[in-house]
């Protein structure tokens, strides 16, 4: 019994000890200076998306965190304006179904006339194909203007360039956090602060 006790202690004294931290490899290491590393979570990749990934793997997935972050900045957007009672003015269709009758969230996708709905993906899938592409080679990942739109943006300097950035890829970073949380809390019922009842 005693050889027992002393075996247990010995062992759950193991699991205090330090272990040897592990090196990172060579991928890691390259995206650690990439914009969207900050404390305090620094580089975050619990997936490991980026194991043995190369610069181009990086930024396609960043290409795709921007867009994503854009549109999720939007969906947040919509619902928060939508459930305040801000709509469209006039009908959804020739039958009169007002814009003000659509219901929020998940079942507005219900109540959209199925003619609506198909404009609506059409229209996404025309701009996806051929609006909010690269053509030009931007200056970064996601960048959209094609030597077209600027607002001001070559005005600023290099290191307001990177901070504004840097602040793009935090908003849409919250925003899909957003959406994702109103979504499920639609799914669960009851108030959300602000947004109130789902």
């Amino acid at each position: 019994m005693k050889l027992a006790t002393l075996a247990l202690l010995a062992g759950s004294a193991a699991a205090f000890a330090p272990s040897k931290v592990a090196q990172t490899s060579s991928a890691l290491n390259a995206f650690e200076s990439e914009l969207g590393v900050q404390p305090p979570l620094g580089f975050f990749d619990p997936l490991g998306l980026l194991d043995d990934a190369d610069q181009e793997r990086f930024d396609r997935l960043r290409y795709v965190e921007i867009k994503h972050g854009r549109i999720a900045q939007l969906a947040f957007l919509g619902q928060i304006v939508t459930r305040y009672g801000i709509t469209l003015p006039g009908d959804i269709d020739y039958s009169g179904t007002s814009f003000a009758s659509i219901p929020n969230g998940w079942a507005a996708v219900g109540a959209i006339p199925q003619a609506g709905l198909l404009q609506l993906i059409a229209f996404v899938g025309f701009l996806e194909l051929f609006v909010m592409k690269d053509i030009t080679g931007g200056e970064f990942v996601g960048d959209f203007r094609n030597e077209a739109l600027d607002f001001g943006w070559d005005t600023f300097d290099e290191e307001t360039k990177l901070s504004k950035r840097g602040i793009e890829l935090n908003n849409g970073r919250a925003a899909m956090m957003g959406i994702l949380g109103l979504m499920v809390h639609e799914q669960l019922g009851g108030s959300v602060p602000i947004v109130g009842e789902l």
